[in-house]
């Protein structure tokens, strides 16, 4: 299916055009009659001889309502420009047709009304105007016909005509990310919130659950229509009315996107590259306000220049725009900027990046390295680019990219993904659910051996780095230039990569490099050889712990812990490894014989104090090995 819209001056005859192809008065409000001027978007069809039936959006051609008029363009699949053959090319003319070309309307043709009023000299000098006017723009090859809706003349070769530019227009891809911007909200009695749009992306059926963005409010598709005809499915690429439960009118509004939940995320923040108008009236300075339109959608934002500080008319540079509210764009999708006043329209381009993870430093050689690749990369470079951005996801949602970024099918995406990990370019981790970009991967080790370095050299005595420590230090260092939004399973999976490949050693809650070792002075080990000693000259009577770290010092104690040469069993109990192996064995043997023992035979066991012998039985019964039954130590079953 396919949609058509006009475009062109006020008085120029769409509206009139657009009743003598369809038979449908697109002027909805009683205002419009009665002034006969289109002040908001109309919207009619018609059937081409071949039997196609094709939706139109007619547009207000004033200025006043620009705005309008470009709530109705973003999402045609051709374009009328409309001119009056008795009056010519006028401003309105020239602001439309700049439109169309900043937005890449892939086909259209030139329409010149009212062409009784003239005769055939005049008819050719405005045609000659007309080429002139579209030379360089995305109309400069279209067809021009004359036709009179008052006399029927070329009204046939008109309709045949848009049959063959839309026939060599190639379909827009099902991406099965289905999205249509609203255009129109009302509500019907008996049936309640109905919203109009071009649906784009995909197909939406009755019954289907989705969100309205931004926001999300969820809401369920209770009926469609095509041309006032009910359908139980929409395709892509055509007018659709939806009939939603779940949401009233009043909290809808023209700009907002019905989409499946989950498969789009409003964005404040956009990459793009701008193109100024030759006809804007001053640069485009960096940090400009303007207001922003893309589908239905229009908001207020700055303009932030990434390779220069000022656009000169005619000038094309790279953009961060950050916008006032939240809207729902998805990269490829084209939009016009205007300069809020003077009221004028002055640029546009093309979404890059719908989600930079943060501003951009201006004029910096990787940033707009990085936009060139992501505008004009292949779809393997797209891919991958976009990859190295997002870090580890989930294989699922690499191919979703893969759609995302450059307009894949299902197969072709796979395709590319598996030749970019048959290539290295993709990393899989945790077995194929996963993968990460071949940068973002070494990029991850490089920062994971770069802190555990920093933490031996400040450490020296402890074994390894808390894991916890380590992500939460990983995930700022990489947020600088790429997400890192790492749950547990993700970066339990990355840390499991990097132990099986050698660089790090992970053992409990711990992570060390692999060629780190703890290595004591001979200082230290003199100190510690002396405590050892103590131990053993009286192995069940020993120094506290409060007496080894004055000795040696809390760091160095911790070391002998973490080494497991000294086992800690109470706040102030410490006891050499052997010592505590052969006291476990020791009692484990005594109940196995009595079946039972209590804190005083311990202590007679070992010749020590109640101190020693209360707290290493107290140990037991925490470490799971004996159970208190009154006065007396059992065997836990």
């Amino acid at each position: 299916m396919h949609v058509i819209g006009t475009a062109g001056h006020v008085d120029h005859g769409k509206s009139t055009l657009v009743e003598a192809l369809t038979g449908i008065n697109p002027d909805r409000l009683k205002e419009e009659r009665e002034r006969q001027m289109t002040i908001d978007l109309g919207f009619a069809w018609l059937t081409l001889p071949n039997g196609e039936e094709v939706g139109v959006v007619d547009v207000p051609g004033h200025q006043d309502f620009i705005e309008n008029m470009l709530a109705g363009v973003g999402g045609i699949d051709a374009a009328l420009l409309v001119i009056a053959a008795d009056e010519g090319v006028m401003p309105q003319t020239r602001e439309h047709l700049a439109i169309l070309d900043l937005l890449q309307i892939p086909t259209g043709l030139i329409v010149l009304t009212k062409a009784d009023l003239v005769d055939a000299e005049w008819l050719g000098l405005v045609t000659a105007e007309v080429r002139a006017a579209v030379r360089g723009t995305v109309l400069e090859r279209a067809a021009t016909i004359a036709v009179s809706a008052r006399t029927g003349q070329g009204m046939a070769e008109l309709k045949t005509e848009l049959q063959t530019v839309l026939a060599a227009n190639s379909a827009r891809p099902d991406l099965g990310r289905p999205r249509l911007p609203v255009d129109r909200v009302f509500s019907l009695p008996g049936f309640g919130t109905v919203v109009t749009g071009t649906l784009l992306d995909g197909a939406l059926s009755v019954g289907d659950e989705v969100e309205i963005l931004p926001g999300p409010m969820p809401a369920r598709v209770r009926g469609l229509q095509t041309h006032k005809t009910k359908v139980e499915t929409g395709r892509p690429s055509s007018r659709l009315a939806i009939n939603l439960a779940g949401v009233d009118a009043g909290q809808m509004r023209r700009g907002m996107v019905v989409a499946r939940p989950g498969t789009l995320t409003p964005t404040t923040m956009i990459d793009a590259q701008l193109r100024h108008l030759p006809q804007a009236t001053t640069a485009l300075k960096h940090n400009s306000s303007a207001k922003f339109f893309s589908g239905a959608s229009e908001v207020g934002g700055t303009v932030r220049l990434l390779d220069r500080d000022e656009l000169a008319p005619g000038e094309t540079g790279w953009a961060q725009l950050v916008l006032a509210q939240p809207v729902v764009v998805v990269k490829g999708d084209h939009f016009i900027l205007r300069r809020p006043s003077p009221s004028e329209t002055i640029g546009g381009g093309v979404v890059t990046n719908p989600h930079p993870i943060r501003r951009h430093r201006r004029n910096n050689a990787d940033v707009l390295a990085r936009l060139e690749t992501q505008k004009g990369g292949s779809p393997e470079e797209r891919l991958l680019e976009a990859l190295d951005r997002l870090g580890p996801v989930p294989l699922a949602a690499a191919q979703a990219e893969a759609q995302a970024e450059a307009g894949q099918a299902g197969d072709e995406a796979r395709d590319n993904i598996a030749a970019l990990i048959s290539r290295g370019d993709l990393v899989e981790i945790d077995g194929p659910a996963l993968v990460v970009s071949r940068g973002h991967w070494t990029l991850f080790q490089n920062q994971a051996l770069g802190i555990l370095t920093q933490y031996h050299a400040a450490h020296p005595l402890r074994s390894g780095m808390p894991r916890e420590e380590l992500k939460s230090r990983l995930g700022q260092r990489l947020e600088a230039g790429r997400r890192a939004n790492w749950s547990a399973r993700v970066f339990n999976a990355m840390m499991a990569k990097a132990a099986a490949d050698g660089v790090v050693v992970s053992a409990g809650s711990s992570v060390r490099r692999a060629d780190h070792q703890v290595r004591l002075t001979t200082q230290e080990q003199a100190l510690v050889s002396a405590l050892i000693a103590a131990f053993e000259r009286d192995p069940f009577n020993t120094p506290s712990y409060k007496d080894c770290a004055a000795r040696l010092g809390t760091d160095l104690l911790a070391a002998l812990l973490e080494q497991g040469r000294l086992v800690q069993v109470s706040g102030e109990v410490v006891f050499l490894a052997e010592t505590y192996a052969s006291m476990v064995e020791r009692i484990r043997g005594a109940l196995k014989v009595h079946g039972k023992i209590t804190v005083a035979e311990v202590r007679d066991l070992f010749q020590t104090s109640r101190k020693y012998a209360l707290a290493i039985m107290e140990h037991l019964d925490q470490e799971g090995i004996t159970q208190r039954v009154g006065d007396e130590r059992v065997l836990r079953a």
